[in-house]
């Protein structure tokens, strides 16, 4: 954990121009430990590369069965040590795995300098060896990540990807390799949602805010839907204001500087985002 953290600051460290001169030092943050959702995490592959799909699933259920998937959780959910990941230059003249991400999904995928690091980038470079290919990693805003797929720009979306039948529109999902959930963000000083066991009692709270309430969300993902409504997935919605970041950093950030009042992501890149935010302080 500490060994992630100190990787992690120097991601969280992109926010403090955003932050401006009237962050308040004192303010730190939370997350309410109750799942909101439910969801499976898959990688978007190819439509037109079935062979890749088979691929891509046999090697799944070997890194889950030999122990290389926990081995690789360890160093961003445990005490073992990330490794970096490099990419090689795009060229159409050799035999690569293009992988499409959003690196700013910590501890799924982020950047320190020229390297990446997280669960989806040590997996990428675990599936090219296995594949024989040369790894070649697209980094671009999240609601680009099944398009450039289905565009075929790239080979694989790999980027805590949730599965959603709209997705499915640009890319063939694999099998499941991890379950998620969103979880809401606070002020520390924020009591309101302390005595909450489950979601309806985060839910009946939320529903007593107007919209005048402002709810930070990583644009494109399942916390938007949550947010905003999403008929497909059976998302309500709130009357609440979904305000949309590229990623779940600047949210938080800007719930410290009173812009915002709640931030609802993933639950892992919550706790680690408020962790690494909350040292800053």
């Amino acid at each position: 954990m500490k060994k992630f953290l100190a990787i992690a600051l120097t991601a969280v460290l992109a926010v403090s121009a955003f932050a401006g001169c009237g962050k308040d030092a004192a303010k730190t943050a939370k997350v309410i430990p109750v799942d909101l959702t439910n969801e499976e995490y898959a990688f978007g592959v190819d439509k037109t590369q079935p062979e890749l799909l088979e691929s891509v699933n046999a090697f799944i259920k070997e890194i889950q069965d030999n122990g290389t998937f926990d081995e690789i959780c360890n160093k961003y959910f445990g005490d073992g040590t990330p490794s970096p990941v490099t990419s090689a230059a795009y060229d159409e003249s050799k035999d690569q795995l293009v992988v499409a991400t959003n690196a700013a999904f910590e501890p799924f995928e982020y950047t320190q300098g020229d390297s990446y690091y997280g669960v989806d980038m040590e997996i990428a470079a675990a599936l090219a060896e296995y594949l024989g290919k040369e790894l070649v990693i697209q980094n671009m805003d999240f609601d680009a990540v099944c398009l450039s797929v289905g565009q075929q720009k790239c080979d694989i979306a790999m980027a805590g990807l949730t599965v959603r039948p709209d997705r499915e529109e640009y890319v063939a999902f694999s099998d499941s390799y991890y379950i998620a959930s969103q979880r809401l963000i606070t002020l520390s000083d924020n009591t309101e949602f302390d005595n909450c066991t489950d979601a309806a009692s985060v839910e009946a709270i939320l529903n007593t805010k107007d919209a005048s309430v402002k709810i930070g969300v990583q644009n494109g993902t399942t916390g938007q839907f949550y947010v905003e409504g999403d008929e497909e997935w059976g998302f309500a919605g709130f009357a609440a204001e979904a305000v949309g970041y590229k990623n779940g950093a600047l949210a938080v950030q800007d719930m410290l500087n009173g812009n915002i009042q709640y931030v609802i992501i993933d639950s892992a890149p919550a706790e680690f985002i408020t962790a690494s935010i909350n040292t800053m302080q």
